[in-house]
């Protein structure tokens, strides 16, 4: 998500503290925040996919998120 969407997300979440917002300000909203959770969890996802776990004795192996283990 690029800088001036979240800079918009910001703009209407301070909007909502001082007034009621307009049904299409509050559409707006809950749209940027929908993609913001959306790249947010790819992103995360992404980093937990590349992440090792190293012991102490040198031995490497890929993190499993509790999901994978079932």
């Amino acid at each position: 998500m690029d800088r001036q969407n979240i800079e918009r997300l910001n703009e209407l979440s301070r909007l909502s503290r001082q007034r009621a917002l307009t049904e299409a300000e509050a559409t707006e909203r809950h749209e940027r925040r929908q993609k913001y959770l959306e790249a947010f969890r790819k992103s995360m996802k992404a980093q937990l996919d590349n992440t090792v776990i190293r012991y102490e004795d040198g031995t490497e192996e890929p993190f499993k998120r509790s999901r994978d283990k079932k």
